[in-house]
């Protein structure tokens, strides 16, 4: 071997054994493979290259921009409801988007409303969530938990006395009555009452399951903290009798989703509790986040089994926590394609950040097709 190989190989080594030192020093690691009691074989590496003020700080200027960027909410929720995109894009910048949209309609394996013109305007509508791997430092004073059950996101738009609803790529696959304000000819009032929502819409249980709102009865909230759509959200849910019962003018339940608090002492009575439905995952929302369509860290996602390696608490021994036999692999794609980045990311094409990372098909409950939210 010439002297050049020689003194690369040695320099390489002693790279890798002050990594080694370095690591060991802060992990303890068992010598069992994918042992439970360890950190995930790929979070070490992942930490050492990826900082956590790097997320720490789009996570603050999020926040900043979301006080400096005010958008016209009551006219974009007003042009959602009423369909009313006059002033828009060209044409021409409509075909080259809606071939994106076929894409993603057939991803997302849904039948779609045929139409002349794909309703590009309400692709990107929804607040995407980042994989929660750099753990925030005030996660229990200063973030939300909402548990989350298995099916697929929907943007409902309930006006003029219909309610309907799209996929997150923008595709129409259903129109129905229902007894959300402007959602049937009963309660439309003239189209002034119209009501916007993000939903996860269970096929076996026809249920849509409220996640967020951004608007009721007329009224954005888009430009309100979380904290305040979610009591806002279970306040007027409350108000409105048999929404989340089948009814002749209500053909599907509305059901809003519980948020509490990610104390230590909450996350964990949460993967302990008994679902009415199959759990799919875990968000987490800042408190003091907006309600901002496109990708953003002030929203994390984790699957329950990945609780007690990437947020470090003990856990409750229970299905939700039992980790499955893709787990180690899943985790591994989850850390080696998170994607640094300094600057606010929109949505692409509808996707959600590593959306084909979720849970593997034929892994996931039979009842529900093994269908994740991907979020």
């Amino acid at each position: 071997m010439s002297g050049w190989r020689c003194s690369r190989l040695h320099s390489y080594r002693s790279v890798m054994d002050a990594l080694t030192q370095a690591l060991s020093s802060s992990f303890s690691v068992s010598g069992e493979a994918n042992s439970t009691s360890a950190p995930h074989p790929r979070l070490a590496q992942y930490k050492s290259k990826y900082s956590v003020l790097e997320q720490s700080e789009r996570r603050r200027r999020f926040l900043e921009q979301q006080k400096e960027k005010r958008l016209n909410y009551v006219n974009h929720a007003r042009r959602l409801a009423e369909g009313d995109w006059t002033g828009g894009d060209s044409d021409d910048d409509e075909e080259k988007t809606q071939k994106s949209q076929r894409d993603e309609a057939e991803d997302e394996g849904m039948e779609v409303e045929q139409r002349k013109k794909l309703p590009r305007h309400y692709a990107n509508q929804l607040m995407l969530s980042e994989w929660l791997v750099d753990v925030p430092a005030e996660l229990s004073s200063d973030w939300l938990l909402v548990v989350c059950p298995v099916g697929k996101r929907s943007l409902i738009v309930a006006s003029k006395g219909s309610t309907a609803s799209y996929t997150k790529s923008g595709y129409c696959v259903n129109r129905f009555p229902s007894l959300l304000p402007g959602g049937n000819r009963h309660n439309s009032a003239m189209g002034k009452d119209y009501t916007i929502l993000d939903c996860i819409y269970n096929e076996v249980n026809r249920t849509y399951y409220i996640l967020d709102v951004m608007c009721w009865r007329g009224h954005p909230v888009y430009d309100c903290p979380t904290e305040f759509r979610f009591y806002w959200l279970q306040s007027k849910v409350e108000e409105v009798e048999g929404l989340s019962e089948i009814g002749k003018r209500n053909p599907f339940c509305f059901v809003s989703l519980n948020s509490v608090s990610c104390s230590t002492e909450s996350i964990q009575k949460a993967l302990a509790h008994e679902y009415s439905f199959n759990v799919d995952g875990l968000l987490f929302y800042h408190r003091e986040t907006h309600y901002t369509p496109g990708s953003t860290p002030l929203v994390g996602w984790l699957r329950p089994y990945m609780v007690a390696d990437i947020l470090g608490i003990e856990v409750p021994q229970c299905p939700l926590t039992t980790k499955p036999d893709y787990a180690s692999h899943q985790m591994q794609q989850i850390l080696e394609n998170k994607k640094t980045s300094t600057e606010v990311r929109p949505a692409e094409n509808g996707r959600y950040e590593l959306e084909h990372l979720s849970t593997p098909e034929n892994q996931a409950t039979t009842s529900n097709k093994g269908e994740g939210m991907e979020s």
